[in-house]
């Protein structure tokens, strides 16, 4: 098995290598890491403390972001270091004064994870959510690092649980902080008993996003007293259903923020706008002053970072990408108490399934299904109220897991 992985690793970071030659962003991987090992060295001290966290991407970091604030607060005697391996973190994050390093995770190969460990040479390390990097694990336990993984989650159907698969990775972690009792049980029959059931840290971040989130007075007033939808992270596939349904509902006003800012989907978008009769203004003019906020009835956020903000003028929010990759970030608009709409692809975002059952989301999977949930909303108000009360409650009602996990791994 172990040889069958590095064999694997080698081909998937020459295909990595191959592909940097046509995509940009995987470009910036490549050309990252050997500035890694540059930095470690630079900016570690051989008498440094280290805590290491690992993030796969930007997601993972916002739930490894709690537990990073408060050793900061806590423990300044800690370096911390925190590494990525997408593109699409780093270079989000890659200014993030919360840790003292910030860089890539060069691949598994043995030769970069004895390097890697001797110039960060962490006491403890945490790996956020799916990442188990064999090399690295078993490298870090032999060296006496702490690990712990955080905000996991398993399911059957993971290769760790086949025949063909191995349980090496996870058998390196002194501790796993598993989201859910299903996670726990599955570790515990294959003979995996140091595991804690505390939830997902995300939570915990997003109660802190909304806690110090800024007003937006430009939103406010665009929104002024309309009901308001909010399409967040939103792609193709959820546009060309919500767009021609909020087009014939004139009395409400439409935010839309796309993932993907390019010029090509911001395009495609306004297309449909105009097929559906609708213009939009740009947040971008709203800030120039090259547009008024009463120009149009559809905003389009095209900037980063504005979203988690602006979910709090939502009557009702739909989080996209539930017909491709996956639902992105639904506790970012339940945590103000607002009832959260997305497709069909959510069945492995337990927060998700959580908030469908105590009736704070709904799903759709067609234009039908999504006039349904609509048409009761607009026909009966309280419907809507009722659902974001239930929202909220479960958010904050399943807080706390950042400092049960930190209380078990800073305090024993």
């Amino acid at each position: 098995m172990i040889v069958l992985y590095s064999i694997g690793l080698y081909f998937y970071a020459l295909c990595v290598i191959l592909a940097s030659i046509v995509s940009k962003k995987v470009r910036k991987l490549v050309e990252g890491i050997p500035q890694t090992f540059r930095r470690l060295n630079a900016e570690i001290k051989s008498d440094d403390r280290v805590v290491w966290f690992h993030a796969a991407s930007l997601g993972e970091f916002e739930q490894g972001r709690p537990l990073m604030k408060r050793l900061r607060k806590e423990h300044p005697e800690y370096k911390i270091l925190l590494t990525f391996f997408s593109p699409s973190g780093y270079e989000v994050r890659k200014d993030y004064h919360g840790a003292d390093v910030v860089c890539y995770l060069p691949f598994d190969t043995p030769a970069n994870v004895h390097l890697f460990l001797r110039l960060a040479h962490p006491e403890i390390a945490i790996f956020i959510k799916y990442e188990f990097w064999l090399n690295y694990l078993t490298a870090a336990r032999r060296r006496g690092v702490k690990l712990y993984s955080v905000s996991s989650i398993f399911r059957a159907k993971q290769y760790f649980f086949h025949w063909w698969g191995t349980m090496r990775p996870l058998k390196q972690f002194d501790h796993l902080f598993v989201q859910n009792e299903e996670s726990k049980k599955l570790l515990n029959e294959h003979g995996i008993d140091c595991v804690t059931v505390v939830g997902d840290t995300r939570l915990d971040r997003v109660i802190d996003i909304k806690n110090a989130a800024a007003p937006l007075p430009l939103v406010e007033q665009f929104v002024g007293d309309s009901p308001c939808f909010i399409a967040g992270s939103s792609w193709g596939p959820d546009e060309e259903i919500y767009i021609p349904y909020l087009a014939q509902h004139k009395d409400w006003k439409l935010i839309i923020a796309p993932h993907v800012m390019s010029a090509v989907h911001l395009k495609s978008i306004n297309k449909l706008l105009e097929t559906n009769g609708m213009k939009a203004v740009k947040y971008s003019e709203l800030e120039s002053g090259t547009a008024n906020v009463t120009d149009e009835r559809v905003l389009i956020v095209d900037c980063f970072g504005k979203l988690s903000s602006i979910y709090r003028y939502a009557k009702v929010a739909l989080v996209g990408g539930g017909f491709g990759v996956g639902i992105h970030n639904v506790p970012e608009a339940a945590v103000y108490g607002i009832p959260v709409l997305f497709g069909p692809n959510n069945r492995k975002f337990k927060e998700a399934q959580d908030l469908k059952q105590c009736g704070g989301a709904f799903e759709y999977s067609d234009s039908q299904t999504f006039a349904d949930i609509m048409d009761r909303f607009i026909s009966e108000p309280a419907t809507i109220d009722e659902a974001g009360k239930r929202a909220g409650r479960y958010i904050n009602s399943n807080a706390g897991a950042a400092n049960k996990c930190f209380d078990m791994i800073f305090k024993n």
